[in-house]
């Protein structure tokens, strides 16, 4: 890679990164995620504000937060899930949203609002379920009946975008992405053989797990290697990338087996303990508000459409399973997208396909999303009907 890591740029982003956690840690009621203070925190200190670095600088590590985000995002997804109903659910709300997204996109491009139809129709079917998963676990939403549809919903939202843009918009084309693929169809092969002869005993599986918890560290720096191999062999950060990072969390959390629970606190610690922060705080930095003040008719256009297309259909896929309330939560978690707009406009500005002013407002409606619709969520589990019901008279001693 030509990138240079700037080591003062990261002294500024870690700052921000450990602020972030303190102010969550010190007002444990603010109804704002952590990724809203690292977001926010990164436009401070960014080019446009304190001018402390650029995106650029760190982009090295952002690559690789970008790709733990993806990684713990597929690690997170219970394939399991897909056939139950809340996998039926999820597909079935996807795919009115893509219907929906292809109309409304249409008649803006018939308007001559945009040029780059099928990239602009695909950001408006994202969900950040990596972005949502550490607010999500802190407020306790992944257990129970909600839990399964919000994964579902979230992992489908992230999923299916990112297979169709690999394959349709992909940088090294729609062969190159099959490719890909079929390469990370391989590697599931290879793991699997693999874990078979190492569940069956023998001095690897006693060497692999002596050190899991020792100074080696065994799996993981295996998962490391697996996610930087990736990334790697793209030489920059294209999507078929984040299309194997997550399809790796995926295949990472079948092969450890019993061993998932140990191996994911790991990953936590390194993932959201130093890259995932970096990723969103270069995120931040790197939001061109220039291009958005000149357009922000635009950015409040995309990010109604996402909240219509994207979390719309979940108010009515849901019904009958879900009460109002958490129906509502769906579609809140269904609408918040970030981390795939940010691939998906990096390769539409790469290939000219892409109109900067809509990967502006694209980008800034996906940033608007992470700030707000994460916050009602956690607003809106606050249940009245538990906090007001009266306690249950004692019995007498």
């Amino acid at each position: 890679m030509d990138d240079v890591l700037s080591i003062d740029t990261l002294a500024a982003v870690a700052a921000v990164s450990l602020l972030a956690a303190l102010v969550v840690g010190l007002f444990p009621r603010l109804p704002v995620p952590q990724v809203v203070l690292l977001l926010a925190g990164g436009i401070l200190i960014g080019p446009h504000a304190l001018d402390l670095g650029a995106a650029a600088d760190v982009r090295v590590l952002a690559d690789v937060g970008l790709g733990f985000v993806f990684l713990l995002a597929g690690y997170e997804l219970d394939l399991r899930l897909f056939r139950q109903d809340a996998g039926r659910r999820a597909l079935l709300a996807w795919s009115v949203s893509l219907v929906l997204a292809l109309g409304v996109v249409g008649a803006l491009e018939a308007a001559g609002m945009v040029r780059d139809f099928l990239p602009v129709a695909l950001g408006l079917t994202t969900t950040a379920l990596g972005t949502l998963l550490p607010v999500l676990r802190e407020k306790g939403l992944l257990g129970g009946p909600l839990g399964r549809y919000l994964l579902a919903t979230g992992g489908v939202g992230e999923l299916l975008p990112v297979l169709a843009i690999a394959v349709f918009l992909g940088t090294q084309g729609r062969i190159a992405a099959l490719v890909s693929l079929g390469t990370v169809a391989l590697l599931a092969v290879g793991l699997g053989v693999l874990r078979r002869g190492v569940h069956e005993g023998g001095r690897l599986a006693g060497v692999i797990a002596a050190g899991q918890n020792e100074t080696a560290q065994i799996t993981l720096r295996g998962t490391v290697v697996l996610l930087v191999t990736l990334i790697a062999l793209t030489d920059q950060f294209h999507l078929d990338a984040v299309l194997g990072a997550f399809l790796a969390g995926v295949v990472l959390r079948w092969w450890v087996g019993g061993e998932a629970p140990l191996l994911e606190s790991k990953l936590d610690a390194v993932g959201y303990g130093f890259f995932v922060p970096i990723f969103f705080v270069s995120s931040g930095m790197g939001l061109d508000l220039p291009q958005i003040a000149e357009s922000p008719l635009r950015l409040v256009l995309f990010f109604v459409l996402m909240l219509a297309v994207r979390g719309g259909p979940a108010l009515l896929v849901y019904r009958g399973v879900l009460p109002s309330r958490q129906r509502v939560q769906t579609a809140l978690v269904s609408a918040t997208a970030l981390p795939v707009l940010v691939a998906l406009t990096e390769i539409g500005l790469r290939s000219g396909t892409m109109l900067p002013e809509n990967a502006a407002a694209l980008v800034g409606a996906g940033v608007l999303t992470v700030l707000l619709l994460p916050a009602l969520v956690v607003a809106l589990d606050r249940r009245p009907e538990a906090a007001t019901q009266a306690p249950a008279p004692q019995a007498p001693g």
